[in-house]
């Protein structure tokens, strides 16, 4: 016969599965302290069963002592087998069902025994501790075998000591009881034995849903891929408990935050301080994509609850994206104002030609230096009040296509921003929809006019946008801001109603408002509140080229 393929051979040991190895493992529990409780109780049984022999024995010899003629008939008869003294003590030895009752006088000499024949002889183990009046119970080895035996005094009506009467019980009795109580014990221990393993099996059903019946090393394996998982990814990942305190940080967590592993255990407030990043995480406030300043940076959380009632946040660093997004929105607003410029400048060009063919060149010196002047003085009014260069350069872009559509932009004379912004690219966002949407509603209205009111309040920039055209009528304002809501016709090549659901979301997205009312003199004012908009005085923005930069930097090394 050929051997058995090596991979066709059984292999012994436990099993793999999770729910097989706990109730195996349950089970042999179980077992062993079912043997164990049985070992413990049948060790001191015997000694319990010995001692409750002697005490029978001790009493049965004690009612035998007590009969009133027993010491009269001990004195008056002959030691004989057919005598009164043999007689009761058989009596009573057949009532009591014990091995033997022994009458014997003060010289130990037997006047009663189960054999006849070792009636008038002495008594095989010393009596001289009953015949001193002391009750004895032992068990000991007599001419009947082991026994376990009570000795007592016998007294005369005077109470003198005239003999003593000696019981004994039948060891091999105590053993048989010993012996007949085993059978039950297994069974009670059988019974436990059964109702364990039917707990076993319960809790091991319940082990085996909650951990998907999944081997010991599969876990062990996943827990180690989720380890390897959470501190490799460029995500920071908080984990809270049911009771909203920190139970897990992965590495890049740790570092957007700037907290360590002394946060576990602790709520956000307590880990991270109190402010809109410790709400994100506690979800006090709620929404997807909520941007957050933790520091010089700024990121975007989202959090989403567990089933056991606990909840894991994401982080991510929008710090590295500003960089893109800058140049991105540069050359939009770049765009934008060629475009504008266009056919402005067609127009303007073919007047100075026809002002130099006329030969008419001081008029055309003249018209050049006015058409340069008003855009100089545009930028230098801007740049004076907004110091932030990508959106200065927004707000002229924008002034060159208002004045393209006859729409006159200004800024007030409230307006003073500095530049500390930390979300420049969301503020440029939120300028850009709310001008393009006055820029529509102004044009072709009679003194169009467009005006910009935008400064800082501490840390919040505080944005106004008032037009001069027909304004929204009260019950509409606030379906203005749902995407896909809108008044006017939407163009082939892109959707309207996207605009203002857009700003209000990032508005709130930095914890802020975006509310619309009825401007002075009529048309509609928009206006919305950044808390946090803006780093503390004499700090860096949080997102700057230079600082992308330098995280880049520090992230290379």
């Amino acid at each position: 016969m050929s051997p058995t393929p090596p991979a066709r051979r059984l292999r012994l040991g436990l099993p793999r599965r999770v729910f097989s190895q706990v109730l195996m493992m349950q089970v042999a529990i179980a077992a062993g302290v079912a043997v164990l409780a049985t070992g413990l109780f049948l060790a001191p049984l015997s000694d319990q069963l010995d001692d409750q022999a002697m005490r029978r024995a001790l009493a049965i010899a004690q009612t035998t002592a007590a009969q009133p003629q027993l010491a009269e008939e001990l004195r008056t008869t002959p030691a004989t087998a057919d005598g009164p003294v043999q007689r009761e003590a058989e009596r009573i030895r057949r009532a009591t069902q014990a091995e033997y009752v022994v009458v014997m006088d003060r010289r130990g000499v037997r006047w009663s025994h189960t054999e006849p024949s070792q009636i008038g002889k002495h008594v095989s183990t010393d009596p001289s501790d009953a015949l001193a009046g002391q009750e004895v119970m032992e068990i000991d080895e007599g001419t009947l075998g082991r026994s376990a035996r009570g000795k007592v005094p016998l007294r005369d009506g005077d109470g003198e000591i005239v003999g003593a009467v000696s019981v004994g019980i039948a060891y091999d009795s105590v053993r048989a009881l010993l012996i007949h109580a085993i059978p039950e014990l297994l069974a009670y221990a059988g019974g436990a034995l059964a109702v364990g393993a039917l707990a076993a099996w319960l809790i091991s059903r319940r082990v085996q849903r909650q951990t998907r019946d999944l081997a010991f090393s599969d876990i062990a394996g996943l827990l180690a891929e989720r380890e390897a998982m959470l501190h490799g990814i460029r995500e920071g990942v908080v984990a809270l408990d049911r009771t909203g305190r920190v139970r897990l940080l992965n590495d890049e967590a740790q570092r957007l935050l700037g907290i360590g592993d002394e946060a576990v255990g602790r709520s956000p407030d307590e880990a991270l301080g109190e402010g809109r990043t410790a709400d994100v995480l506690a979800g006090r406030v709620t929404g997807t994509d909520l941007l957050t300043v933790r520091g010089q940076r700024v990121l975007v959380a989202n959090r989403m609850p567990t089933d056991d009632g606990g909840a894991v946040a994401t982080l991510r660093d929008r710090t590295e994206l500003e960089q893109l997004g800058r140049e991105l929105d540069s050359t939009r607003g770049l765009i934008d104002a060629l475009r504008a410029q266009d056919h402005e400048h067609a127009n303007r060009m073919h007047t100075l030609l026809g002002l130099l063919e006329l030969e008419m060149y001081d008029d055309a010196v003249e018209f050049v230096g006015e058409v340069v002047g008003d855009h100089r003085a545009t930028a230098e009014q801007v740049t004076e009040k907004i110091e932030d260069p990508l959106l200065a350069a927004l707000l002229v872009g924008k002034a060159t296509v208002a004045a393209e559509r006859g729409v006159a932009l200004r800024l007030s004379g409230r307006t003073s921003l500095p530049d500390r912004l930390v979300d420049a690219r969301g503020l440029v966002t939120i300028v850009g929809n709310l001008v393009d949407n006055a820029l529509d509603a102004a044009a072709g209205t009679p003194h169009a006019r467009v005006e910009v009111e935008l400064y800082a309040k501490g840390r919040t920039a505080v944005l106004a946008v008032r037009d001069t055209g027909p304004g929204i009528p009260a019950e509409q304002r606030e379906l203005v801001f749902t995407e896909g809501w809108s008044t006017k016709k939407p163009p082939a090549h892109r959707e309207r109603g996207i605009g203002l659901a857009m700003v209000r979301r990032l508005a709130e997205r930095q914890g802020g408002t975006a509310t619309v009312g009825e401007a002075a003199g009529g048309g509609a004012e928009f206006t919305v509140v950044l808390p946090e908009a803006l780093a503390e005085p004499g700090g860096e923005p949080a997102l700057t080229v230079p600082s992308a930069q330098r995280a880049t930097e520090e992230e290379s090394r």
